[in-house]
């Protein structure tokens, strides 16, 4: 966010030196420092929660979202599009015409986006969510460590595979930034590399070690029915293929009904993020071997206390401090940590939960 306040003087060399300053402001990215108060403390605010895409995940951020507009007297505007980055544009562009007091929105492109961000920033109260854009002058960022996440989903395929083989990766679009990081971290932890969040595989390019073998990743730009062909395209072309892993919450349930379809859930397993209803059905009929889950109703109810606080004039360092989640102050962070989701999970691992318990939980937050 760029910094809107400043004292006006007649004098000729204040206004210079003002000047001066707001020059060197634009051309470095400034320290979030707060937010645009539009309200009086006790009046409503309007807010807006954008996502990526239309999708089981996102209807757990809303009920996180509705339960902070009851918590903190906003009226909240739920926005899923369909038609990707270009819808997210018209959606935004609208809400600023309209007039809002904060925006949450997850990030399709950083790079393509920036202009718009940077726009939206300039006139309301802006934070991410799910997937970032740090180089932005968004205010916060809400969401998971997607390469720790994706470093976990990596040790999932390792335990569902132990023997090794063929694997094929299947997500939305490798221009977000929680994609290429969650991709990342899959191949990483697979091929038992050291961690590091800046590498990156080019995707057409088989990477492998001497037991794990990764064929590619498949994109599907969210097309429900692409994500389908692409999968059932995969096992036609690979026969020994061992593994799908679908990063994006509707790849897995998709993944499975094309393994189901070509007759091979014997041989091949399945690996899956996000807690899609058909993905924890499929690990309680052991046929989705786990999933990585994130915390898609916090995303919801923190963006929107968040927007809410800093509508009213609150500190964003200390709407950020009364969180649940793990704060990193000096990337204005908040951090929800991954879980896996298993049919038997691990007794002594900290981070398993056991699917039927977990999918009872998420039940009780969302009807």
């Amino acid at each position: 966010m760029i910094p809107r306040y400043a004292r006006f003087s007649f004098r000729p060399y204040v206004a210079v030196i003002a000047l001066t300053l707001a020059m060197l402001s634009s051309c470095t990215k400034p320290e979030n420092s707060g937010g645009k108060s539009t309200v009086g403390k006790d009046d409503k605010v309007s807010l807006a929660f954008i996502t990526n895409v239309v999708a089981s995940f996102w209807e757990v951020a809303e009920k996180g979202a509705e339960a902070a507009g009851k918590d903190f007297n906003a009226d909240v505007k739920i926005f899923m599009p369909t038609d990707y980055a270009a819808e997210q544009k018209r959606i935004v562009e609208d809400l600023l015409i309209r007039g809002i007091d904060g925006i949450a929105i997850t990030v399709i492109d950083q790079e393509g986006q920036m202009d718009m961000l940077n726009s939206a920033a300039e006139q309301t109260n802006l934070v991410t969510h799910d997937s970032d854009a740090p180089e932005t002058n968004r205010l916060c960022y809400i969401g998971i460590d997607n390469y720790d996440a994706g470093l976990a989903c990596g040790e999932l395929v390792k335990q569902a595979i132990p023997d090794g083989g063929e694997i094929m990766l299947y997500v939305g679009n490798l221009d977000q930034i929680n994609a290429r990081l969650r991709r990342q971290g899959v191949i990483d932890a697979v091929l038992g590399r050291e961690p590091d969040s800046s590498r990156y595989d080019n995707p057409g390019e088989v990477v492998k070690n001497d037991k794990y073998t990764i064929l590619d990743t498949r994109t599907d730009g969210a097309d429900f029915a692409k994500a389908k062909a692409d999968a059932s395209d995969t096992i036609s072309k690979y026969p020994n293929l061992a593994c799908m892993v679908g990063l994006f919450a509707y790849n897995p349930p998709l993944c499975l009904q094309a393994v189901k379809d070509a007759g091979k859930l014997d041989q091949i397993k399945i690996v899956g993020f996000d807690e899609e209803g058909g993905t924890l059905q499929g690990i309680i009929d052991g046929e989705i071997f786990g999933t990585v889950v994130q915390n898609p109703y916090m995303y919801g109810y923190d963006s929107i206390r968040i927007l809410a606080g800093l509508a009213r004039g609150e500190d964003l360092k200390t709407l950020m401090k009364a969180t649940e989640g793990v704060l990193v102050e000096e990337e204005d962070t908040i951090l929800f940590p991954a879980r896996i989701i298993k049919k038997t999970p691990n007794a002594e691992a900290k981070n398993e939960f056991e699917v039927e318990a977990f999918w009872t939980r998420l039940k009780e937050l969302t009807e």
